[in-house]
């Protein structure tokens, strides 16, 4: 059925299984709603290992009594039947394993999650403020065409029409899982429309892609923080609110800083900034953790680091690439519409087969 490696994995996770069972039936277990959220996750992705493996033993146990059939039953028609059982047995052990292998890769808990997204404008002035407001839209209508929700934490726009920063968050059934790969640096190549000599600049946007965390996945408490409010402004320095609505959070251990101005509202600003200061923590606690696996076989599609140089949009040749897994697509204007899908496959299925290799 599968490798040494491979069989003594699903050795290990039945077993487990089998005491994930024995702990949902402990009544305390649900009094801890951050220990229960995690056993009932847990329980369900082994429940399906430990159904796809049966279903496995059965194929794998009717392809051995087709094969025995066919050496030694002497009737014609019965061994046609037979020959013809055992194709379609081959094919549904072959895919049953492929399921299995798919399932036995460790799952990321935050890929289920929604995702809170900052994109902010690199090397090259104002023209990379106009593709940070590209990037945006193209997320915006990626999301759109999988009815996720689009909500806008924080802004700065530039002067004319671009973005120094924005962050927003993104919300619906798998949005982490399906976006983690865009963190790092998107650089554009093209000539801005305030150019007449008709050179091609190049020009460069961090994105970061950070799980939106709740309380129980980390704890802030109020006396870390510091909160300030002002009078919002737009660009240039132009009010755009007569009321001390503008909130500054200080997440006094760390120092990080999360200002939100968008919402008329106070206490809306409060609590979008805090939406984001806590997916910052809850980054900083993962980059600890991921140092402390450095040696650890690192994923063929990068660290998800944002000073990664990760992408090239290059507009003269309507030519995307992304580097990390060597994709050339020849569609910009269809992807900055927001078809991301091939890009965001290619990724997915790269990393299932690093992980895939890791199993065997």
């Amino acid at each position: 059925m599968a490798h040494g490696g491979m069989e003594e994995k699903i050795r290990r996770m039945l077993a487990r299984y089998h005491q994930v069972e024995t702990e949902i039936a402990d009544p305390n277990i649900a009094k801890d709603a951050k220990r229960y959220r995690e056993i009932m996750r847990e329980h369900s992705q082994l429940a399906e290992v430990s159904h796809t493996h049966g279903e496995l033993e059965k194929a794998e146990q009717e392809l051995a009594e087709t094969r025995e059939l066919l050496e030694t039953e002497k009737d014609h028609a019965v061994r046609d039947m037979a020959r013809e059982e055992l194709h379609s047995l081959e094919q549904k052990v072959e895919d049953l394993t492929s399921a299995l292998r798919v399932l036995l890769i460790p799952k990321d808990p935050m890929d289920e999650k929604n995702a809170i997204m900052e994109i902010r404008a690199g090397t090259g002035g104002d023209e990379a403020g106009l593709f940070a407001a590209d990037l945006f839209r193209m997320y915006s209508r990626y999301a759109e065409k999988k009815r996720w929700k689009v909500e806008i934490m924080s802004s700065s726009a530039s002067e004319i029409g671009g973005f120094k920063e924005i962050v927003f968050s993104i919300a619906g059934a798998g949005v982490y899982g399906e976006l983690k790969f865009e963190s790092g640096v998107h650089r554009v190549q093209r000539v801005p429309e305030t150019e007449s000599s008709g050179r091609i600049h190049t020009s460069a946007v961090t994105v970061a892609v950070l799980p939106e965390v709740e309380e129980t996945d980390i704890h802030v408490s109020p006396e870390e923080l510091r909160v300030d409010v002002y009078r919002s402004s737009g660009p240039g320095g132009q009010s755009v609110n007569t009321t001390d609505s503008a909130v500054r959070l200080t997440h006094l251990p760390t120092g990080l800083v999360v200002i939100c101005q968008d919402e008329k509202s106070q206490h809306k600003n409060k609590a979008k900034a805090l939406r984001v200061l806590m997916a910052r923590l809850y980054e900083i606690e993962e980059e600890k953790k991921q140092s402390e696996r450095a040696t650890e076989r690192r994923s063929q599609i990068g660290s998800g680091d944002r000073s990664e140089r990760i992408r090239t949009y290059n507009f003269p040749q309507s030519r995307i690439t992304d580097h990390r897994i060597n994709l050339t697509l020849y569609k910009l204007e269809a992807v900055l519409q927001g078809e991301l899908d091939e890009i965001i496959n290619g990724l997915k299925v790269t990393e299932r087969e690093a992980a895939l290799s890791g199993i065997e």
